[in-house]
C-alpha cells in the first residue's frame, strides 16, 4: 500500500482539539469505556443475532459451511466456531462504521451533519474500542472450538496448541488458514496499538500520532481479506459475498475524497503554477510524486471494485454437491 493510500485513517486528523481543562490529553480512555458500554451491548445483540442466523442454517443444512465442511452438519457440537463466525461478522461490521465514521471526520467538511462532530469524534472513539473487543472475542472463540476438537490431546497441549494455531503467526499450518489466519492476526495486532494510541497521543506528540494512526486503514483492509479468504459463509459465489464486496464501495469512494480534500491544508494537493495563497495566509506545500500516484492507486481500486460488483467475478467458488469430508473444522479449502 502507498504511503498516500495509508494517510486515509479514518482517524481524527486536522480535528480541534476539545476546550477545557482536558485539551491536552484529550477524552480518557476510562471515560471512553464507560461510553462504549451501549455500543458493546448493541454489539453483542447483533453477535447473538447473527449466531442464531448461522445455526439454524447449520442445523437446516443450508449453511454454506456445511457445504465446505460437511462434517460440521451437527451446529450443537459446533456452536463454538458458530459464535467465533458470529463474531467475526460483528467486528467487521463495526471496523466498517469505524472506518466510515473516521473518513467523515478527516476528509471534507460535510454540508450538514445530523449530528456534531464533537459526538461523530466520540462515536469514531467509542466504535474503535468496540471492534478491538469483538476481533479478541472472535479469536478466543476460535481457539475455545480447537481446544474442544482436540480432545485426544491432554489439556495442557490442547490450550497450547489451540494457542499457536489462534495466535501466533506461522503457527497455524493447514489449508487457507495458513495464509488466512497470520493476516487476521496482522489487523488484530495492528488495531490494538494503534487504536489505544489516541489516549497517549499528547505523550507521543500530535505529528507522530497522525503518522502512526494513518495506517488504521491497513487493519480494516486485512480484516476484510482474512474474511474474504477464511470465511466459510462468504466462501462461494452468491449473494453474501456480493454484499461484503458492495459495503466496500462507500469505504473506497470516502478515501478517495479524503485524499483529493483532506482537512489538514498541510497535505492538499497542489499543481504547479496553482500554488499560490491568499495574501493572509501561505500556499499549501506541494506533495510529493508517491501521494499523487497514491490518489491515482485508491482510484484504480475504487474503479476495480465497481467492476467487481457489476461482473459478478468477485473470487467466489461454485458450491459443490454435498459430500464427506474429514476435514478439520480449522481445515477448510486447500489454499
Amino acid at each position: 500500500m502507498s504511503s498516500d493510500a495509508a494517510s486515509a485513517s479514518g482517524s481524527q486528523e486536522g480535528i480541534r482539539e476539545p476546550d477545557g481543562p482536558r485539551r491536552r490529553g484529550g477524552p480518557a480512555l476510562k471515560a471512553d469505556a464507560r461510553s462504549a458500554v451501549p455500543d458493546v451491548c448493541a454489539a453483542l445483540a447483533v453477535t447473538a443475532t447473527v449466531f442464531l442466523f448461522l445455526f439454524a442454517r447449520m442445523r437446516s443444512g443450508e449453511s454454506a459451511t456445511v457445504a465446505v465442511m460437511p462434517f460440521m452438519k451437527d451446529a450443537d457440537t459446533y456452536w463454538m466456531y458458530l459464535l467465533s463466525q458470529a463474531f467475526g461478522w460483528s467486528g467487521l461490521l463495526w471496523a466498517w462504521i469505524t472506518i466510515m465514521l473516521g473518513l467523515l471526520l478527516s476528509g471534507p467538511r460535510p454540508g450538514r451533519l445530523p449530528v456534531s462532530r464533537a459526538v461523530l469524534e466520540r462515536w469514531h472513539r467509542v466504535t474503535s474500542l468496540t471492534t478491538m473487543t469483538l476481533m479478541l472475542a472472535h479469536a478466543l472463540m476460535f481457539a475455545a472450538e480447537l481446544i474442544r476438537y482436540k480432545a485426544e490431546l491432554t489439556w495442557t497441549q490442547r490450550f497450547w496448541d489451540a494457542f499457536v494455531d489462534t495466535f501466533v503467526p506461522g503457527g497455524y499450518t493447514s489449508g487457507t488458514g495458513r495464509l488466512a489466519i497470520p493476516i487476521g492476526q496482522g489487523a488484530l495486532y495492528l488495531a490494538i496499538p494503534l487504536g489505544l494510541l489516541f489516549y497517549v497521543r499528547h505523550r507521543i506528540g500530535p505529528h507522530t500520532w497522525r503518522r502512526l494512526h494513518r495506517f488504521i486503514v491497513v487493519v480494516y483492509v486485512l480484516s476484510v481479506w482474512h474474511t474474504l479468504l477464511y470465511g466459510t459463509n462468504v466462501w462461494y459465489a452468491e449473494w453474501p459475498r456480493t454484499a461484503l464486496w458492495l459495503l466496500q464501495l462507500p469505504v473506497a469512494a470516502l478515501l478517495l475524497l479524503r485524499l483529493l480534500r483532506p482537512a489538514r491544508r498541510a497535505e492538499r494537493l497542489t499543481w504547479p503554477g496553482r500554488c499560490g495563497g491568499g495574501a493572509d495566509r501561505p500556499p499549501p506545500r506541494r506533495l510529493p510524486a508517491s501521494r499523487v500516484v497514491g490518489r491515482v492507486a485508491v482510484g484504480a481500486v475504487l474503479v476495480g471494485l465497481v467492476a467487481v460488483v457489476a461482473s459478478g467475478h468477485d473470487g467466489g467458488r461454485e458450491r459443490p454437491a454435498p459430500a464427506p469430508s474429514p476435514q478439520a473444522p480449522h481445515d477448510h479449502g486447500s489454499g
